[in-house]
């Protein structure tokens, strides 16, 4: 690099400060994260949570399948699994065949499913119903995120809540800061990674200012550096490496950020499609075998790390379906739906009443639990943090965390 360029470049950094630090939020490069996990790691035992959104209202009923409900089989005959095609979870429900290290980890202990999860007086439109669970609040004059609010509430550093996706989600926005949403550049290029060599190096006539500049861009390549060895593993960030899964790809720049100490709390990632109006049953065990092999590789990757057994994966969807199929070999949307936590700090098992399948409102499931006592127990136990600045008074614990 010519001198000349060199210079005016680290002199252009001494200017910016943390005003363009400021401006250049809430985007985080993969460079950012490596800062941060220099400069300020995430303390040991503190909780990470991993929230995946199944966007389309994914069907609960073709996804814990009831094995020996014969309202299940009547109120879809072409579109139920015979009790013999479900994964056994006990000897009255299964899993989609497509979930099979889903219904291994609850097999082992580690997967949690809450049923019935919902909210009074359910709305079946998309749009609403997903700002409901993003925003935990059924005021439509709510203008913040359940995981912004906690921001304000907890630190106002954005990198503590981080988005894997084009868009930060409404769930991240807070009144004061708003998540970080990780640059899709997720891994440094050789050509970044040879600039910034060069960037870290002193020069005899450099500023203290320059030299201030220089050991920054050496922070970044010492942990560059470190984890070369967790980017070459199973060509992290490419989709072709794990058969064009994009939530395995999200989730592989997720366990390298836990890998690296990066301080972040909560990630974001998301998955689309589950909208099955027609042609449901091959349409949606695509999906969740997508979502089984993200998770199962996810949870493979991390359980070797330090703060592993510290991750607590919630994966929610924002209403279920209807109990009938329709004429389509779909069903329409619904209501209650079921919600998967996993992880080393699960209780395995069911919780929350499974809603009846012959006594319904509206021709659809009855909300058995609140899913906003789900966030409260994942707030609580999984971030050690109050959920009443964020969610209000009086919610309950169900118990599917260990303390």
């Amino acid at each position: 690099m010519p001198e000349m360029n060199r210079r005016g470049f680290l002199a252009s950094c001494i200017g910016l400060g943390a005003a363009g630090a400021v401006a250049s939020l809430p985007v985080a490069t993969w460079a950012d994260v490596l800062l941060a996990a220099k400069d300020q790691p995430i303390r040991d035992g503190a909780g990470i949570v991993v929230l995946i959104t199944l966007y389309g209202g994914n069907d609960g009923l073709n996804t814990v399948i009831p094995l020996n409900d014969n309202a299940y089989q009547d109120a879809r005959p072409d579109l139920a699994y015979a009790a013999g095609d479900a994964l056994k979870l006990d000897e009255t429900y299964g899993l989609n065949p497509g979930m099979s290290g889903m219904a291994a980890m609850f097999q082992e202990g580690s997967l949690a499913i809450v049923r019935g999860v919902g909210y009074p007086e359910p709305d079946r439109s998309h749009f609403r119903s997903m700002d409901i669970w993003q925003s935990a609040s059924l005021d439509t004059s709510e203008n913040t995120g359940w995981i912004g609010r906690w921001l304000d509430s907890t630190g106002e550093d954005p990198l503590r809540a981080l988005h894997l996706g084009p868009v930060v989600p409404p769930l991240a926005v807070g009144e004061r800061t708003v998540g970080a949403l990780f640059s899709r550049e997720a891994k440094p290029d050789e050509g970044s990674t040879e600039l910034i060599a060069a960037l870290s190096k002193h020069h005899p006539d450099d500023s203290p200012g320059m030299r201030m500049v220089c050991d920054s861009y050496a922070s970044a390549a010492h942990v560059n550096d470190g984890l070369k060895a967790v980017f070459a593993e199973d060509g992290l960030f490419e989709e072709q490496e794990t058969g064009g899964n994009g939530l395995a790809s999200q989730l592989d720049a997720v366990a390298a950020c836990i890998a690296a100490g990066v301080p972040t709390q909560v990630y974001s990632v998301e998955l689309g499609g589950f909208d099955t109006h027609a042609d449901e049953r091959g349409t949606q065990q695509e999906l969740l075998g997508t979502l089984d092999t993200a998770v199962t590789r996810f949870m493979k990757k991390i359980s070797g790390e330090k703060h592993g057994k510290s991750v607590v994966v919630l994966a929610y969807s924002e209403f279920g379906r209807r109990v009938a199929a329709n004429a389509s070999d779909g069903t329409d949307h619904g209501t209650s739906g079921p919600v998967f936590v996993m992880g080393d700090r699960v209780r395995g098992g069911f919780y929350g009443d499974d809603p009846s399948l012959t006594d319904l409102v509206d021709n659809d499931l009855k909300v058995t639990t609140d899913f906003r006592d789900v966030y409260h127990e994942v707030l609580v136990r999984g971030l050690g943090a109050d959920s009443e600045p964020v969610l209000g008074k009086d919610r309950k614990e169900i118990g599917f965390l260990k303390s």
